[in-house]
């Protein structure tokens, strides 16, 4: 469908379908809508206008009978009540008959009817309901009789009822045939709304059959048009053009696909041209040939009048162009024979490897001739060829009219096959060229084969010792590789030890100061005190004397622990400690505690608790002499570090849970230390444990010490199958937990690591009493019996120190026994031989000239005297060094510095045993 100006396409006549089928619906619910309305006012007026016409009639009817009634029940009983109904229904009665009457308007008939009714009714009133009433008021009983004897009012209240009846049996009448109407009328209007229902539905499927008519009309013209195209038996026509008359999609249908056939139609020419050119260079060997076909060929095609083609050539490595074949050519000076890269547009287009396309050229750049004349092409095309990215030929088109979008695409496909082929003959070219030199080397090639077939044969006994070579060589690279790999690891582990190293040596440097520190101020008292002594003896009064030997004695009793600490240093490297598991009483360390650090307590203003758990068992089965040098550790620490508070130590079982690690059958028994001191940081918490490690470890430390106290009992808490542990934080105080098994498995026994520190071992061989076992201030027997023991003795000191040698002399001297001196081995031996009425030998073990070891074992095999008793005197305190002064002739063994009560101990023994052998 076509609109003048107005392109009507599906979208308009679908929407104008629509629309015509509304307007139908629309028309066809107003006439429906009218037709009810007036169906309802015919039914309005029937319901309400004949309803209350017959309503009235009834009134009028009801107020005769009503004034008749009131006035025989007043003339029979004579009581006025009984006109309250006659005075009612004579004061209503006009006003029902004038709305009666105003009702019947539009009804002639019916209200000539009601006028005849009026005179009736007025006459009634006035000769006999009026008349009667009066009557019977004035009490004319004469009056009344003649007039009930006429029966006056019967007659005319029996020609009212008929006159009522008439115009009642008229309305209904009237009310009947308007019902009747009615129903006719309602079915009219179904019989309107069936046929307008018919007629929208025919007008709907008209309009849908017209519109899809329309719309299907074109679109099997559009595919009539493309099955003509596609159903050719020979070929696809592709020049064939769809031709729609509708302005509307299926034109637009219409001209994409006509677009689309001319899409077609240049690809399907691009092809057939490829295909052209294609089978065109078949056969041809020649690149003369090969260019001149192809400009021959493809400048029709192009519709160009004019076609040069040049050529890539190299020599001396410069890259240039050269003229190959031309096209209508009809100038050849004109033309230029080559090109270098960026020179004209020819060599920027092989510069740039991009199509020029000019037009509009001028008259005068070249022309083209023919029989009648010559014309200016006016369009240029030139086009390089490539491939592999190389510019292999340019060529260089002229036509009168544009080039077309197609030509360009048929160029654009040219680029890279025609450069194939190119490269491609070339190559061919090459190919028969070195064939003709092949030819001519075969013969040198079959002359050299015999030579080269030896050759071979010598290369390939090289090629396999090659490859034994390289095998070789290949597992002496993955050896270095992996000997690198080692190497490299080594270097790590050594940085690693090295780095260990230079801390463990930082640690015994801060260690060794301290310990110089340590060693020096108690060495530092006795220097002082004793230089005191030597010159000012003769001025000091016996008091004085007694308190400086006394603070000497006490200096170098904190020497001999310095120096116990540094031989347990040193007995860490030996690493061997004798474990001696006894019984051990707990209930005894309570108040080993309280005598030991009592004193400590209130010296320093601190509480001190010692709590025991009543499920503690008295006796367990450890080494006692370890648990309390442990425990006296802990609690000296804790009293170094606490100024103010409480130190409390509580014994009680531990949980299992507690200390997973340690397997014991009877229980853990956990002793806690807990002080109220400085505290440590938890950075710190570890490292207190390790040997030469402390919280601070300079010489400035506030509380002094060695550093080994903490290293020492855990080690021996280990020694004892138990942990230590330690919670603390600074400001608040520590506890060291101790936990020990009740009891001491025989895996332990004699158990230390390679770090594992000791205590002192007992070198001699005889129990010493202390000075805590026997007063100084209270003689006992045995010292006086030992004084007269001693009187008389004769011994002899091989000693080469002579402040050792002044001592001892002195000492012995005092108890009565003649000392004779040596220096050395030597001298020893000379005078023994000299005199052996000697009843004691003290023998140092370091003398310059001959040693004590050497000495001893002179004197036990040289000279005979097994039974002189020989007591070693070292400094040495290593394990094993009693059992090598025994083997060498030693009768019994002490450790320098000397305690004086136990030298006298020993000789005690060794004098008794002398006086008695039994």
């Amino acid at each position: 469908m076509t609109i003048k100006g107005w392109n009507y396409n599906i979208h308009a006549k679908i929407i104008t379908g629509y629309l015509t089928i509304l307007v139908c619906l629309v028309l066809s619910l107003l006439i429906v809508i009218n037709r009810m309305t007036a169906l309802q006012n015919e039914v309005d007026f029937v319901s309400k206008h004949d309803i209350e016409v017959h309503d009235l009639a009834n009134q009028i009817q009801k107020n005769i009978l009503q004034m008749e009634t009131g006035m025989r029940g007043y003339v029979i009983t004579g009581n006025e009540e009984y006109l309250e109904p006659y005075n009612l229904a004579s004061r209503s009665w006009l006003d029902n008959y004038n709305k009666l009457h105003s009702m019947l308007g539009d009804n002639g008939s019916q209200k000539g009817n009601l006028d005849e009714i009026k005179p009736l009714m007025m006459t009634w009133i006035e000769k006999s309901g009026e008349y009667v009433i009066n009557q019977k008021k004035a009490n004319n009983v004469e009056a009344l009789d003649e007039h009930f004897t006429k029966n006056t009012g019967k007659k005319l209240t029996d020609q009212l009822r008929t006159q009522l009846d008439s115009f009642l049996t008229n309305e209904k009448q009237l009310t009947a045939n308007r019902i009747t109407q009615l129903n006719q009328n309602n079915t009219n209007l179904k019989i309107t709304l069936y046929a307008i229902i018919i007629l929208v539905t025919v007008i709907t499927i008209v309009t849908a059959f017209f519109l899809s008519n329309s719309i299907v009309r074109t679109i099997k013209q559009v595919v009539e048009a493309i099955k003509s195209i596609t159903d050719s038996e020979s070929e696809v026509d592709l020049t064939t053009r769809i031709k729609v008359n509708t302005r509307d999609e299926t034109q637009e249908l219409a001209e994409a696909m006509n677009s689309l056939l001319s899409n077609l139609e240049r690809q399907s020419w691009v092809q057939e041209s490829m295909t052209d050119i294609s089978t065109m260079y078949q056969g041809i060997t020649d690149i003369t040939e090969l260019s001149q076909a192809f400009v021959t060929k493809l400048a029709p095609l192009l519709e160009a009048t004019y076609g040069v083609v040049y050529l890539r050539r190299s020599q001396g490595g410069l890259v240039d162009y050269v003229k190959v074949a031309g096209y209508a050519i009809a100038n050849e000076e004109r033309v230029a024979a080559s090109f270098r890269l960026g020179e004209g547009l020819i060599g920027q287009a092989a510069a740039d490897k991009r199509i020029f396309l000019i037009d509009k050229l001028p008259e005068e750049h070249f022309e083209v001739t023919s029989g009648l004349g010559a014309s200016s092409p006016t369009n240029l095309l030139i086009a390089p060829i490539l491939f592999e990215d190389r510019v292999e030929a340019v060529v260089e088109f002229a036509a009168f009219q544009p080039f077309l979008a197609q030509h360009l695409t048929l160029l654009d496909l040219l680029q890279d096959k025609f450069g194939s082929v190119i490269s491609s003959v070339n190559g061919r070219m090459e190919v028969e060229r070195l064939l003709g030199e092949s030819q001519i080397l075969t013969e040198e090639l079959q002359a050299q084969s015999e030579e080269l077939q030896a050759q071979s044969e010598e290369l390939q006994m090289q090629q396999e010792q090659l490859k034994v070579t390289n095998e070789f060589l290949e597992e002496q690279k993955q050896f270095a590789e992996q000997r690198a790999y080692d190497l490299k690891k080594a270097k790590d582990e050594l940085e690693e030890y090295s780095l260990k190293l230079q801390m463990s040596s930082q640690y015994k440097t801060d260690f060794l100061a301290n310990m110089s520190h340590e060693l020096r101020t108690p060495l530092n008292s006795i220097l002082i005190l004793s230089q005191m002594l030597m010159e000012s003896n003769t001025e000091m009064d016996s008091a004085e004397v007694s308190e400086y030997a006394r603070v000497v004695n006490t200096s170098g009793g904190d020497l001999l622990r310095l120096i116990d600490d540094i031989l347990d240093l040193s007995k860490i490297e030996a690493g061997k400690i004798e474990i001696l598991t006894d019984e051990v009483n707990v209930t005894e360390i309570p108040q080993m505690m309280r005598n030991l650090f009592d004193p400590v307590a209130a010296n320093k203003n601190v509480m001190f608790n010692v709590l025991t758990d009543p499920d503690v068992p008295a006796v367990i089965l450890t080494d006692g002499q370890r648990l309390q040098q442990i425990l006296k550790n802990l609690l000296s620490n804790a009293f170094k570090f606490t100024e103010r508070g409480s130190v409390t130590v509580r014994m009680e079982m531990a949980a299992p849970e507690e200390v997973p690690d340690i397997q014991a059958e009877e229980g853990v028994l956990a002793i806690s230390v807990t002080d109220t001191g400085i505290g440590i940081p938890l950075e710190k918490q570890q490292i207190i444990f390790d040997a030469f490690q402390q919280v601070d470890g300079t010489t400035n430390r506030q509380y002094g010490g060695t550093g080994l106290g903490l290293s020492i009992c855990r080690e021996f808490t280990k020694l004892l199958g138990g942990a230590l542990h330690v919670q603390s934080e600074p400001g608040k105080g520590s506890t060291f937990t101790l936990y020990i098994p009740c009891k001491l498995e025989s895996d332990y026994y004699g158990r230390v690591d390679d770090y594992g520190l000791a205590l002192e071992e007992v070198a001699a061989s005889t129990r010493v009493l202390t000075e805590e076992e026997v007063p100084a201030d209270e003689p006992t027997e045995v010292e006086s019996s030992g004084d007269l023991l001693f009187k008389g003795k004769k011994v002899l000191l091989v000693e080469d120190d002579g402040r050792n040698v002044f001592a001892l002399v002195t000492a012995l001297e005092r108890k009565g026994v003649t000392v004779e001196v040596a220096e050395n081995g030597k001298r020893a031996i000379e005078m023994l031989r000299q005199q052996a009425d000697f009843d004691l030998i003290f023998m140092d073990i370091m003398m310059p000239v001959m040693g004590g070891y050497e000495a001893m074992q002179v004197i036990r095999q040289d000279l005979g005297m097994q039974s002189l008793p020989i007591i070693a005197l070292t400094a040495k305190a290593m394990k094993g060094e009693r059992d090598k002064c025994m083997e060498a002739g030693a009768s019994d063994y002490i450790m320098k510095p000397l305690n004086i009560d136990q030298l006298f101990s020993l000789m005690r023994v060794w004098l008794t045993e002398q006086v008695d052998p039994q």
